[in-house]
């Protein structure tokens, strides 16, 4: 995709996060990478629910801004992070889904074997320890549990989900807070039945093969 359409794409995901209530004002950001040195970001400070393709911010991976008229969004270290880290790494999703937030709140973490839909899309989500948002100390608190996994809660603030484009990110990012409410729903109904060992495994393997490949191969 040309970066006219990365940005396209990055407002319409903006707006459908805030249509489904997975942000809210100024909440959420989201990075894509462009090239070797080359991310596109969403602006600090403005409506997620407003944004258009032309408020996003091109920076480098030394979090220098290149293109734009407004300034990268203050979590910015995080996604770069994410993004230095991770080369098989796309696109980066921060929001703020208020059932998978209020398991981040609650302390908890939503790496049981419970639901198929959320092993596949997601894998285990650990729980990240709480660091002050739009500060290093965030990335901090999220480097040691970067490999492995694709989406994480953030304790006290919400959630991110990771991908090699920004749809498998953002895709990962509504099925979390689908799993999240489904799970919720089951604990209010007394009983949430988790799925044996051996079937979380056998759907754990399922996920991202190339990867696992990759893993193997060194």
């Amino acid at each position: 995709m040309t970066p006219r359409a990365v940005a396209r794409r990055m407002a319409q995901c903006c707006h459908q996060l805030a249509e489904r209530g997975l942000i809210a004002g100024q909440d959420g950001n989201l990075a894509v990478r462009l090239g070797p040195n080359r991310v596109l970001v969403t602006p600090a400070g403005l409506i997620k629910a407003l944004l258009r393709p032309g408020d996003m911010v091109e920076v480098d991976l030394q979090g220098r801004k290149r293109r734009g008229r407004h300034n990268p969004t203050s979590e910015l270290d995080l996604h770069l992070r994410i993004l230095a880290h991770r080369p098989d790494v796309g696109a980066v999703v921060h929001a703020h889904p208020p059932v998978a937030t209020g398991f981040a709140v609650a302390g908890q973490d939503l790496g049981a074997f419970v639901l198929p839909e959320l092993i596949l899309q997601c894998g285990r989500v650990p729980l990240v320890p709480y660091g002050t948002p739009g500060t290093p100390e965030l990335g901090d608190r999220l480097e040691p549990h970067l490999e492995g996994h694709d989406a994480w809660l953030l304790a006290n603030h919400g959630a991110v989900t990771v991908g090699a484009t920004l749809d498998v990110a953002w895709i990962r990012m509504e099925s979390l807070e689908h799993a999240a409410r489904i799970i919720a729903a089951a604990r209010a109904l007394g009983r949430v039945n988790e799925l044996s060992s051996d079937a979380g495994l056998r759907l754990e393997a399922r996920r991202d093969p190339a990867r696992k490949e990759r893993k193997q191969g060194g």
